[in-house]
């Protein structure tokens, strides 16, 4: 839930959405707690990442079936290519050759989640093949860099929030 707020206001912007959106953002509850999810560039820390599902929205039945599906996609890139695909894969491009293409589609909605570190990972380091997301996802990404989100509850009033300039993630 994060509102950048307008140094000035653009003259291009009409003045309803001004106030509708880009109103600046009312106090936050005290202790509110930022969305960020875990960084795996530190190396493995089990407490850490255990730790970082607090501020991370993501359940742990869709984290234990995400880490099975993960656990297969991996053994099928260590699967030895034969020679002919080998060949084929080389002719591709600089990316070595494997035998599973691995495609990471998300929506808008993980980006602000706290899943948006993870998903940084996974790209730098090579670990995915192809990206697919959405114009929102953009849009979150965004977001996430003009201001810090941060987790509130599911059970806040949108009235309440968006009078106080506040969204919801």
């Amino acid at each position: 839930m994060a509102a950048p707020e307008p140094e000035q206001e653009p003259e291009s912007v009409p003045a309803g959405a001004l106030r509708a959106v880009l109103r600046p953002s009312g106090a936050l509850p005290p202790h509110s707690l930022p969305v960020r999810g875990y960084d795996f560039a530190g190396g493995p820390d089990h407490a850490a990442l255990l730790r970082s599902f607090l501020t991370t929205g993501f359940q742990a039945t869709s984290f234990a079936q995400a880490a099975d599906e993960i656990r297969r996609m991996i053994a099928a890139k260590l699967e030895p290519l034969s020679a002919d695909e080998r060949a084929r894969a080389a002719l591709a491009g600089p990316r070595p050759p494997s035998g599973c293409t691995i495609f990471l589609g998300f929506t808008s909605n993980l980006v602000s989640s706290g899943v948006r570190e993870t998903i940084r990972y996974l790209v730098q380091n090579n670990m995915v093949d192809v990206l697919v997301t959405t114009a929102g996802g953009v849009e979150e990404d965004l977001i996430k860099c003009l201001a810090p989100t941060y987790l509130g509850d599911f059970s806040l009033g949108g009235r309440e929030l968006r009078q106080s300039g506040l969204n919801r993630g």
